[in-house]
């Protein structure tokens, strides 16, 4: 029998193997090419990604997030704030992640998804309907949250995807 929590595990780990796929091996020219002057790069895309899934699931799980804990803020380099996690950047500052190997960004996506997989395992059906943000109307059950960051990360993985695949054919 299926549960809730193995379909959640099921997404998560998906989104993993995008994220893989689309960053392993790839160069530095295929992680920071961008299709326009706007648009988001590889790197900055599964950087984002991974960094909401930290966020939102180390605030559920009540731990501190793998980037600061984890040394992976420090190890990236990027010019932002520990607590950025993409929200709202402007173009110049998607540039500006850039420098990170696609061994890092596999390592740090790897690191939360162990750490969401082990989150969602605590988990029972009772949970999930446990309101875990009160700032919207109406409030956000954990269950919710979760489809949340999986929907995100799904839209921005298969972005990156989509970005490598121009980036290859560009030459890049």
């Amino acid at each position: 029998m299926t549960t809730t929590t193995d379909t959640l595990a099921d997404a998560f780990q998906r989104i993993q193997q995008i994220v893989r796929r689309t960053v392993d091996g790839a160069s530095e020219a295929v992680l920071t090419f961008r299709v326009d002057d706007e648009a988001n790069t590889v790197a900055w895309l599964v950087w984002h990604l991974t960094r909401v899934q930290d966020g939102h699931v180390s605030e559920l799980a009540g731990v501190d997030e793998l980037w600061v804990d984890g040394g992976w803020h420090d190890r990236f380099g990027l010019p932002f704030d520990a607590s950025a996690t993409g929200y709202g950047q402007s173009s110049s500052e998607v540039a500006q992640v850039r420098g990170v190997s696609s061994d890092d960004l596999i390592g740090y996506h790897d690191a939360v998804c162990a750490r969401t997989l082990d989150y969602v395992a605590t988990l029972g059906d009772e949970d999930f309907g446990r309101v875990v943000d009160t700032s919207w109307t109406p409030p956000v059950t954990l269950a919710a949250r979760l489809v949340s960051v999986i929907s995100d990360d799904l839209q921005h993985a298969g972005q990156a995807s989509f970005v490598r695949g121009v980036a290859e054919r560009a030459g890049a």
